[in-house]
């Protein structure tokens, strides 16, 4: 038998369940998207909510962080004709709740699918040594061209990776081998750089060691000269000293006759060294002078004994 009791406490859980129904407590980082009568309505920011049980409903929650997205790997034909298997990850994230709740039944699939295409567009018009070299230049058209569409959904696509390219092994074994000339190609090089700077330095060292030879004995031929030059002038000065003395001695009393005497000596002595040394007999062309000169040393020692 249906009671009083029994009406309160089902008054009481239909309340319990009118309360549940009317607040809602989105969480931060979080919107909702709520229908009313089957059409959109509002949407619901993070905190305390209220809406009218039975006839709203949450009909889309959506989480306003960065998601990343793992691209499924997919083989791209290079400009070169080179098949090149390349994977990436997506970053997005949902700036519209109510446009990615009814701009596409699936943004997710959306975005990967154009990620895809518009990945191997770019891929297509590089050529293979190209797509090593400029990942930065890809994945900057991937998310300009993705970003473009995903904006009608809802959704902002914030970068785009690529996680490895990876060409046929042939391929590789061909890039191996260039790269592994290339090294040599550097060693070989280096090694001639080294050979030639040697070479520079010995050439370098010999020219400097000839320049100080060079002046060492330049030196060397100064000092020299100066060294004669020295004694020649110590030579004329003792010369011209003596000549001083000899000329003072000549103007005293007497000196003519000393200078006479020993020129007198001198010339006996020289003409008998002569006779001595040869088998010829050498006779003075003209006799008288020597007499003469005889004579007056004879004059000069007997002046000087009586003196």
């Amino acid at each position: 038998m249906f009671t009083f009791g029994n009406l309160t406490l089902l008054l009481l859980i239909i309340a319990i369940v009118i309360v549940i129904k009317t607040i809602q407590v989105v969480p931060q980082q979080h919107a909702w998207v709520v229908e009313r009568l089957g059409k959109y309505h509002a949407t619901l920011g993070p905190g305390l909510n209220i809406v009218l049980p039975f006839i709203d409903r949450i009909a889309y929650r959506h989480s306003l962080k960065e998601i990343p997205l793992d691209v499924p790997s997919q083989v791209c034909i290079t400009k070169d004709n080179t098949q090149l298997q390349v994977d990436g990850i997506l970053y997005f994230q949902v700036t519209d709740a109510m446009r990615a709740s009814y701009g596409s039944s699936n943004y997710v699939a959306a975005i990967t699918q154009l990620a895809q295409t518009t990945l191997r567009s770019v891929i297509g018009r590089m050529e293979l040594d190209k797509t090593f070299e400029e990942r930065e230049h890809i994945n900057k058209s991937i998310v300009s061209a993705i970003d473009e569409s995903a904006a009608n959904w809802g959704v902002k696509v914030l970068r785009y990776e690529i996680k490895d390219l990876t060409p046929p092994k042939e391929i590789l074994h061909a890039m191996q081998a260039q790269i592994t000339a290339e090294r040599e190609k550097r060693a070989l090089i280096a090694a001639s750089e080294g050979r030639r700077q040697e070479q520079i330095n010995i050439a370098s060292g010999e020219r400097e060691a000839a320049i100080a030879r060079s002046e060492g004995e330049k030196q060397a031929a100064i000092n020299r000269a100066q060294g004669q030059a020295a004694g020649i002038l110590a030579i004329a000065e003792a010369t011209a000293e003596a000549l001083r003395k000899t000329a003072n001695a000549i103007r005293e009393p007497g000196g003519i006759d000393a200078v006479n005497l020993k020129v007198a000596e001198q010339y006996v002595n020289a003409f008998g060294q002569l006779a001595k040394t040869n088998n010829s007999i050498i006779v003075p062309a003209n006799l008288g002078d020597m007499s003469g000169l005889i004579a007056s040393a004879l004059q000069v020692v007997k002046s000087q004994g009586k003196t």
